[in-house]
């Protein structure tokens, strides 16, 4: 009787693999202490493939369908034809199931900005993010270059390495679009297409086809975009330089109220800018748009203008200043040197 046991627990006659969840692309048949027995049943699901190892090396390959595994159709030496050697055969052959269906919603990003260079600006340092899909498309080849002989091969461990191959051809594809930044930003469709093409050959030495990849957001950094912002500003207002320091003054005024609720002592600072800017942009912009439509000599004349601040100028400006102090934006020190200063304006 115990000797039936263990025949009975030498012999599989059934071999399949049923996924548990998401996450799995390569998993080992368990063959401890067990062979396949001659004419067994291996059972490959759609959306998976079977591959055979013996000796080290892979024997076959097998698609989804029903196989009956003989001598014939399998080069492995079964415990049947060993019994002289006491069921410990020479041979040991094991089975491995791969997951060929879609991998989606895997994720790529940068986590440091990528130097490109860009038509409009020359240098950028690009972020951006998005997500992509991929699958097993060619078993044999990634089990001898990526699963081995694990018991079992996860999507997390494969994670960095493609998210890598993600990030590593960015600049590439943003080279060989030839789009610049500004456009970049507005056609993540194009983009997206390109990073596939560029990093497609990379997933393909492992066996694995990119089937998709989406971008979700391509962004400059902080201090970039501010300068894309005033860009965006001039190129709203055109050539009219009144506009465009009224523009500059409405980006600076939030900021004022902002600092004034703080009471913080870079407010005063930013105050007295502010006043003496005013008056100082609004006698620029008077002047430069004389220039412009009255020829060389108005220009020059402008230019000149610019460079110093008239008595009504300078008093226009104390008391707006003197305004600010009485609303205790200004502290009666910092109130007393800006005076000073454009007194001496008028000498």
């Amino acid at each position: 009787m115990a000797l039936m046991d263990f025949i009975k627990k030498q012999f599989i006659d059934i071999i399949e693999w049923v996924e548990p969840g998401d996450g799995v692309l390569a998993w080992r048949y368990p063959m401890t202490d067990r062979e396949i027995q001659q004419g067994a049943s291996l059972t490959v699901r759609e959306s998976q493939v079977a591959v055979f190892v013996d000796e080290g090396q892979v024997a076959d390959v097998f698609g989804p369908g029903r196989h009956t595994l003989t001598t014939q159709t399998l080069p492995v030496l079964t415990y049947l034809k060993n019994w002289d050697k006491l069921f410990e055969s020479p041979f040991k052959s094991d089975v491995y199931f791969f997951s060929t269906r879609q991998q989606i919603d895997q994720r790529w990003g940068t986590t440091q900005p990528v130097t490109l260079r860009d038509k409009d600006f020359g240098a950028v340092r690009l972020r951006a993010f998005g997500n992509y899909a991929y699958r097993v498309v060619d078993a044999k080849k990634f089990h001898t270059e990526i699963s081995g002989t694990r018991a079992e091969y996860t999507v997390a461990d494969l994670d960095g390495q493609l998210r890598a191959h993600m990030l590593q051809h960015i600049s590439d594809a943003v080279a060989s679009s030839g789009i610049p930044f500004l456009d970049l930003a507005a056609n993540q469709v194009e983009f997206a297409k390109l990073l596939r093409e560029a990093t497609a050959p990379e997933f393909d030495k492992i066996g694995l086809a990119l089937d998709s990849v989406t971008v979700q957001n391509v962004s400059l950094p902080d201090e970039l975009q501010k300068l894309l912002d005033q860009r965006i500003g001039m190129g709203m207002v055109g050539n009219d330089m009144g506009k465009f320091m009224q523009y500059q003054t409405a980006q600076a005024i939030p900021k004022l109220a902002e600092g004034a609720g703080a009471g913080g002592s870079s407010v005063a600072g930013d105050a007295i800018g502010l006043g003496a800017g005013v008056a100082l942009g609004q006698v620029m912009a008077q002047n430069l748009a004389q220039g412009l439509q009255g020829g060389g000599l108005a220009a020059a004349q402008a230019a000149a203008a610019a460079t110093g601040m008239k008595p009504d100028e300078v008093m226009a400006t104390l008391e707006k200043l003197a305004d600010l102090k009485a609303k205790g934006i200004l502290t009666d020190d910092e109130f007393s040197a800006k005076k000073a200063e454009l007194l001496k304006k008028l000498f």
